[in-house]
């Protein structure tokens, strides 16, 4: 662990964050130090239900070799270049960072077991687009899918492969789709998130078997069945970069986008909006509406029309 015997600031970054202790590493290196917050950064974010995410680049103080019993001070958090934001799902008013200062979001979804939401990971797509983050849909459990419902995962490949995004189908039991999941991680910050019960740890093991995220961080009592990650964690790749496995998502609401904004981070919607008779067009009601006629020509995903049309309901809950 580092060592300091002087009050100067150094800078090191988050690989782990417990809920109110961190651990910290000065990348590219991996020496883990644990660190808490100074009480005064809590609260330049009051909106915000943690101020530092794992991801982020902090600047901290020791005055002596840092130990569990002697953690090293955070003291500021550095610009972030971007983040991943949701609303808190039971605190309508504040929101919590997933991540920070990440180079793409791989969305882990399966079809079923648990079933998938088109809107929760509408959400998680735009929230990614508002924040310049490239992501990636990752269609987990295929080997389940494929000959009890074929034409399921057909429909969900066109839907998203048509909008613009990348699907990576994988199967973390028989490993298809793992090696492409791993080049495409490879020498990258990675974010993996999703619904509870879609394999993510699973899916980080196969990329890296060397890696075991933790699955049992906290009781049963307190798990309830849900979740298996239980904190906010990255690790190291042996192929190089990183992942940031993330907990189980039960909802995810948007956060700092209007709801003019909210079409531009619909690629296909995107492409044809031009051609609006009226500009700006909310493609609600609005005659000449380019979008509303791809959506009826079969252009646009009905699913993902509509679940644009929930997301300009503020007051809609994000479950």
């Amino acid at each position: 662990m580092p060592f300091c015997t002087d009050q100067m600031k150094r800078e090191a970054t988050v690989v782990k964050n417990t809920g109110s202790h961190y651990l910290l590493t000065q990348l590219p290196g991996w020496d883990l130090f644990p660190a808490v917050l100074r009480g005064k950064i809590r609260l330049k974010s009051v909106s915000a239900t943690n101020p530092v995410a794992v991801g982020d680049v902090v600047e901290y103080e020791c005055g002596a070799e840092i130990t569990e019993e002697n953690p090293a001070l955070i003291v500021s958090v550095k610009p972030r270049r971007n983040y991943v934001i949701r609303r808190s799902t039971n605190l309508s008013r504040q929101s919590h960072i997933i991540a920070a200062n990440v180079d793409e979001a791989f969305v882990v979804v399966s079809l079923y077991f648990p079933e998938i939401k088109l809107p929760f990971l509408d959400r998680i797509l735009v929230t990614c687009g508002l924040y310049g983050i490239p992501t990636t849909v990752v269609l987990n459990k295929v080997d389940m899918y494929r000959e009890e419902a074929p034409d399921q995962i057909e429909g969900f490949l066109d839907i998203y492969t048509r909008a613009g995004y990348r699907v990576i189908q994988t199967s973390a039991r028989s490993g298809e789709g793992v090696a492409e999941l791993r080049e495409a991680c490879k020498g990258k910050v990675c974010l993996f998130s999703g619904e509870s019960g879609v394999g993510k740890s699973s899916l980080i093991k196969g990329v890296d078997p060397s890696l075991n995220p933790k699955t049992g961080m906290i009781s049963e009592v307190h798990l309830q069945g849900r979740h298996t990650t239980s904190y906010y964690e990255m690790y190291p790749l042996s192929c190089g970069g990183y992942i940031i496995d993330s907990p189980g998502l039960r909802g995810f609401g948007l956060v700092d986008v209007q709801k003019e904004e909210v079409s531009k981070y619909f690629p296909e919607m995107l492409r044809v909006s031009d051609d609006c008779r009226f500009i700006p067009c909310t493609h609600t009601h609005e005659p000449g509406c380019a979008v509303k006629a791809a959506v009826d020509s079969g252009l646009i995903s009905a699913q993902r029309y509509n679940s644009y049309l929930g997301m300009l309901d503020e007051d809609k809950k994000f479950r």
